[in-house]
């Protein structure tokens, strides 16, 4: 059974405007998504966010969003998907541009943020276009997909390596998807009831829904939000039990 891969939002904050604590929470993560200036970062960010990985040691991988800084890239937007693949390429080739400048080589991974991520995951025709446009890039880069998704489907039928992706911070559905953001529960802080959640979902394969009722997972990667209230000490305790 290969290690469970821990990866972290991060580089989410934006000229004076500081967002997340990743000093403090890349040394406890093994991959680390950088946002790419679209919904949050920007070139500065995203250098030291991958100074920091290095550090550390860890994967570095994109994580582009809608171009939607004031909504933070959650709000759904209505492009075609003709644009939806130009702006992944496009983001995550300035991140690739500035990793490689930091000496870091290619990137690791991608991971969709936000509205984009949902939308991929279960909207057939933006899941295609992300795939078409990853594979025109490097279909050599690993996608991070929701672990029952219609993304995670398609782009393993097309190819690319696929890590199914869960979340210890974020409340499910009965079908597997998140509960919305707003919704009283969606976001779970404690560190310790984070971390007995990711070791259920390793060890047992599931998850408690929402409604009691209890979703099989098959992780290879598991996300904490670097946004969230305790992040660092819910990575360290995460680390520590995996």
């Amino acid at each position: 059974m290969r290690t469970l891969d821990l990866n972290a939002d991060a580089g989410e904050s934006f000229g004076r405007y500081r967002l997340g604590s990743d000093e403090e929470l890349i040394p406890h993560v093994t991959s680390v998504n950088v946002a790419c200036g679209f919904h949050a970062g920007d070139p500065v960010v995203m250098a030291r966010t991958v100074r920091l990985a290095l550090l550390s040691g860890a994967r570095i991988g994109a994580h582009p969003g809608y171009p939607d800084l004031q909504g933070f890239g959650r709000r759904e937007m209505r492009v075609s998907p003709d644009e939806i693949g130009h702006a992944v390429v496009y983001q995550v080739g300035a991140l690739a541009a500035i990793a490689r400048a930091a000496g870091a080589g290619r990137l690791h991974h991608v991971k969709l943020h936000g509205a984009l991520y949902h939308a991929a995951a279960w909207r057939r025709e933006t899941a295609e276009a992300v795939t078409e446009a990853l594979l025109r890039y490097d279909p050599d880069l690993v996608l991070y997909a929701p672990h029952a998704s219609l993304l995670a489907q398609e782009a393993a039928a097309a190819g690319l390596t696929v890590w199914r992706e869960v979340f210890a911070d974020r409340a499910y559905l009965p079908d597997g998807r998140l509960l919305a953001r707003g919704e009283p529960g969606a976001v779970i802080a404690d560190p310790g009831e984070l971390a007995a959640r990711v070791l259920r979902m390793r060890q047992a394969g599931e998850v408690t829904a929402v409604d009691g009722s209890i979703l099989t997972v098959n992780p290879d990667t598991v996300c904490l939000h670097g946004d969230g209230p305790g992040a660092a000490e819910a990575a360290r305790r995460i680390r520590q039990l995996l």
